[in-house]
């Protein structure tokens, strides 16, 4: 068993690398630094669930599968490629779907659990 609790702080993410130098971002504002701790699968895999944290910011992403998120701490406003807007706090929970484009504004230090599921993946 993993327990993912709200309001919770993880210590054992990795950094990423910056989203200003990562292709598949566009950053809009800021210099959001993302970390993860993947507890299934890998980059690649079919499937993959763990932790995600990210600073302040704005940017823009094509979803690389479909992912259900649920948000443990922060706040944050997605917005989808036809203008469509929602905020999301600690406890609410997000489907994203693979090849959306969605703009991401973290407005407070975001972590959430994941979990992708890539029907083109390994």
């Amino acid at each position: 068993m993993k327990p993912y609790l709200l309001h919770s702080k993880h210590d054992d993410l990795v950094d990423l690398l910056p989203l200003l130098e990562n292709t598949d971002y566009v950053v809009e504002k800021g210099n959001p630094i993302a970390s993860i701790r993947l507890d299934t699968g890998t980059a690649t895999s079919k499937h993959r669930s763990g932790i995600w944290r990210c600073t302040p910011g704005t940017f823009t992403c094509v979803e690389k599968g479909d992912e259900l998120q649920t948000i443990l701490s922060g706040k944050l406003r997605l917005t989808e490629k036809n203008g469509s807007t929602s905020e999301f706090l600690p406890g609410d929970s997000v489907v994203t779907t693979k090849g959306s484009t969605v703009t991401w504004e973290i407005i407070e230090t975001v972590e959430k659990v994941f979990f992708t599921h890539d029907p083109d993946g390994n």
